[in-house]
């Protein structure tokens, strides 16, 4: 257990503009961990092991990727119990993203909006960062490296950026995602048509080819949107089988304000995320299943504040389970909770 209740710290983090309890959160962790500080925030590991995608996972709880953009805390964030950690996403050059304000709490929703827009260092920094990290794998954690594209890069110039990241990333991570489903970065979720994720794949897993030579085999994730009609998730699911990709993750922000429009923020542009986005989660999980069958890996992520939603993502088809606005409302508690949650069954 850590030695400050969040419940302490929270009321002063929720006193300051969104991002900047942010910022303020993240550079105290890059700071602190991997020192005797650490045990401030530190949680026990729940041990409940799982082999997904090739891939041995302490626990079922992960991080989902947003969090920590430039994967400055990685062994911080790690020391909260996590079984895995996705960190991005980075883009091949530096860029601020969207203007601020641009993280906005949705207090009586559990809930947050931001339009962040991949703001991130670039990926050479992201590269050093991700290599000073050392005591969360070597605890036999798992890294996923999450990549977009700039926004700056056409769309029909977008696999380049990926491919750049991927070949920067490659020799680093237990698994590569690819972030296809942000509502912040003009025209993004196009990505997700039929043709030009075709495309887009296709040149991925030929890169993948090349860098596996060096580096072996990494797992490949492709994140999608919780915004689908179920014609679209279909034609999702057969292309990532036919393209031989390991696994999706189910979903990213929605653009839907519903049960949120009436409420202080609830109208601000971007992604929301927290409680509301569960049933719609849940929604695409559930397809993604029945297209996909029994054995095909999937990361559920979208509402999870408590081990019972994260037991409602097992139910709807998931074999692990992410979490971060949860993680802003619950503090690292949660995280605890979940992977006992789900080990219990």
């Amino acid at each position: 257990m850590s030695l400050i209740p969040y419940a302490l710290t929270r009321p002063f983090l929720f006193g300051l503009d969104a991002e900047r309890a942010h910022d303020l959160t993240l550079a105290a962790l890059e700071r602190l961990q991997n020192t005797p500080a650490q045990a401030l925030w530190q949680q026990l590991r729940i041990s409940d092991p799982v082999n997904i995608a090739g891939l041995n996972f302490p626990n079922r709880v992960g991080l989902a990727a947003g969090l920590d953009k430039d994967g400055r805390c990685i062994d911080g964030l790690g020391a909260m119990g996590f079984g895995f950690i996705e960190v991005g996403t980075v883009t091949p050059l530096p860029q601020p993203g969207n203007p601020r304000p641009r993280i906005f709490r949705v207090p009586d929703a559990l809930a947050l909006v931001n339009r962040l827009g991949f703001n991130n260092e670039g990926l050479d920094a992201f590269i050093g960062h991700v290599q000073r990290a050392r005591t969360f794998r070597a605890r036999g954690g798992v890294l996923g490296l999450n990549i977009g594209k700039n926004a700056a890069t056409p769309i029909d110039k977008a696999p380049d950026d990926y491919l750049a990241c991927m070949r920067g990333v490659y020799p680093y991570a237990d698994y590569i995602t690819i972030n296809i489903s942000s509502p912040n970065t003009a025209n993004l979720r196009s990505l997700q048509s039929d043709e030009q994720l075709q495309w887009l794949l296709q040149r991925l897993m030929e890169r993948r080819a090349e860098m596996a030579r060096d580096h072996g085999p990494k797992p490949i994730f492709v994140k999608i949107a919780p915004d689908l009609e179920e014609e679209q998730v279909k034609g999702i699911a057969a292309t990532l089988q036919r393209h031989g990709i390991d696994g999706v993750i189910a979903t990213n922000t929605t653009v839907s304000r519903h049960g949120v429009n009436h409420l202080p923020n609830g109208q601000e542009t971007g992604g929301l995320s927290g409680a509301p986005l569960l049933g719609a989660s849940n929604r695409i999980i559930r397809m993604l299943r029945t297209e996909l069958g029994s054995t095909y890996p999937i990361i559920g992520v979208g509402g999870v504040l408590s081990g019972e939603d994260a037991c409602t993502k097992i139910k709807a088809g998931a074999n692990l389970v992410q979490i971060y606005t949860g993680l802003i409302y619950r503090g690292p508690a949660l995280v605890t909770q979940v992977a006992r949650a789900l080990k219990s069954g």
